[in-house]
């Protein structure tokens, strides 16, 4: 698999989370509701593993990258991250988008006329941008020996799995709210096609611009935690009693971490 393109396996990773959103979502084909405390546990458990993977599979290679590259280790990690939350939090507050958990039902970003079915595709697509990036950047740094082929492989895996709670997460409540199961069905997966386009430009930057590989490394897993700190922690303690989302997202972060550290 190492003389595979590296943007060709980052394609393929994006469409296999692609499928593992879509997956998940289907599961509203056999429920049409399901309990809160599951749902937290669920989204828990995707934060876990999307920040165990920030840290393993991203930031510890762009440090170690920085400082085989005679850089300081500390300032590629510090800028990249901050540019990827930065620009996460431009799009948040611009594309206007609504949370499918959304208590008031007000829609976020600019004001916009667009249906409420378009707004929540929206609201998705901003956490998979930053998943499938990530992917893609894992994939792309293979072409320097930055990562790893098993630890970009086990970041698609990772972020495949909690790919499956996200796609049920949102697909159910739509269920809920009176939405019919292909319709809930459709806008819980469609969000994921932006992955495996995610995935190829992040390839794209790894390997042709491999001078910022230690900032785009980092950049995506700012990305990736400020989707975590905004929405999915928020959203999996919405509960008064919320140590089920706290095991939830502690059991996330160590099967992420085993699949990294043993297998990556």
């Amino acid at each position: 698999m190492h003389s595979l393109d590296p943007i060709l396996l980052a394609l393929l990773a994006g469409i296999f989370n692609w499928a593992m959103t879509s997956a998940g979502a289907a599961t509203v084909f056999f429920f049409k509701d399901m309990n809160k405390r599951i749902l937290n546990i669920m989204l828990g458990f995707a934060a876990g593993v999307m920040v165990a993977a920030s840290f393993w599979s991203l930031l510890l290679p762009a440090k170690t990258m920085a400082e085989k590259a005679g850089m300081t280790p500390w300032l590629p990690v510090v800028i990249g991250f901050a540019l990827g939350g930065a620009l996460l939090m431009l799009m948040d507050n611009i594309l206007p988008h609504l949370h499918p958990r959304s208590k008031d039902g007000v829609p976020e970003g600019v004001s916009s006329k667009l249906r409420k079915s378009i707004l929540l595709v929206f609201a998705i697509t901003l956490h998979n941008i930053p998943e499938g990036f990530a992917v893609g950047v894992a994939f792309g740094a293979i072409a320097n020996q930055g990562v790893t082929l098993a630890a970009a492989l086990v970041m698609a895996l990772g972020i495949g799995i909690q790919n499956l709670p996200e796609g049920a997460a949102v697909s159910i409540p739509l269920r809920k709210e009176g939405y019919s199961r292909k319709s809930s069905f459709m806008i819980g997966q469609v969000s994921g096609i932006v992955e495996p386009i995610a995935a190829v430009i992040g390839a794209y930057f790894a390997v042709n611009m491999t001078y910022l590989l230690p900032y785009t490394l980092s950049f995506a897993a700012g990305a990736m935690i400020y989707v975590v700190v905004e929405e999915l922690i928020p959203e999996s303690q919405s509960e008064e009693h919320s140590h089920g989302a706290t095991i939830g997202a502690m059991t996330g972060f160590l099967v992420m971490t085993f699949l990294d550290t043993a297998l990556g």
